[in-house]
Parts: C-alpha cells; sequence; structure tokens
C-alpha cells in the first residue's frame, strides 16, 4: 500500500510532525506485522524521527542545523539561494523505515515522526509513505 501525505508548511526551516498522519495510514492498511518507509519529496525537505515531548529539541535540531549550515555562503546560491536548504536536507535524509508492531507504528514513547522543512514557506510538500507487510 503506498499513500501521500500532503502538508503546507509556514517557515522557511521547521519540523512538521506527521506521526499522526502515518499512523492512520499504517492503519487503514491492516498490516500487523511489516515495515513502513517514509519519504520527502523533493531536495530541500526531509524526515527525521526525534522526540516530541516539547517544541525545544525541535528548535535546537534546526538552530544546530542554522550553525553548521550558515545561509548565503554556498555555490548553488547563484541559482536560486537555497544552497543551505539542500545541504541541510542531504544531511538529515529523505527518508525514514520504521517497524510496524501490532498494526502501529514501532516508535518508543518520545519518537516521533517529522517532516523537515528547510526551504520554505511553501504550499504544497508531499510526503510518500509505502507500507510493505512481512510475510
Amino acid at each position: 500500500m503506498q499513500k501521500i501525505i500532503t502538508l503546507r508548511t509556514e517557515k522557511q526551516n521547521g519540523l512538521y510532525d506527521i506521526t499522526a498522519e502515518v499512523t492512520s495510514i499504517i492503519r487503514q492498511s491492516k498490516v500487523k506485522t511489516g515495515i513502513a518507509s517514509i519519504y520527502a519529496r523533493g531536495s530541500t525537505g526531509a524526515i527525521m524521527i526525534q522526540e516530541n515531548w516539547d517544541q525545544s529539541v525541535q528548535n535546537d535540531v534546526i538552530t544546530l542545523l542554522k550553525k553548521l549550515i550558515p545561509s548565503g555562503i554556498w555555490e548553488h546560491d547563484h541559482q536560486d539561494n537555497n544552497g543551505d536548504a539542500h545541504l541541510k536536507a542531504g544531511i538529515v535524509g529523505a527518508s525514514e523505515t520504521i517497524p510496524i508492531i501490532d498494526y502501529n507504528p514501532g516508535l518508543s514513547t518520545w519518537q516521533n515522526i517529522f517532516f523537515c522543512e528547510f526551504d520554505g514557506p511553501r504550499e504544497k510538500r508531499e510526503i510518500v509513505v509505502t507500507i510493505l507487510e512481512d510475510r
């Protein structure tokens, strides 16, 4: 089974929790045991599994990436001024794979799934969720 999550982003850099949407897709699939692949379409967004207890970890992720990869100094900036967004997305990665355990995402208590926006705001971002059953 495969579905696409569509979302609108409001910040240039931000993490957007998509755990509820992924959980819904897993439950719709009726797969008890398997894996879910979560993939960000586009070269300036990424997928990350991270804590969602409060906003501080998400803010720290963005702050760290801004310090490590500042904007405005990259060769690609001469084309469309988003060289940093491409580098951040490449480092974080376009996808995550998680186990499906008893019809649910196999995340721990503090883990959530985030779409990472590095070139927003955007009217439309797409995340492809693919469910594979263990047979």
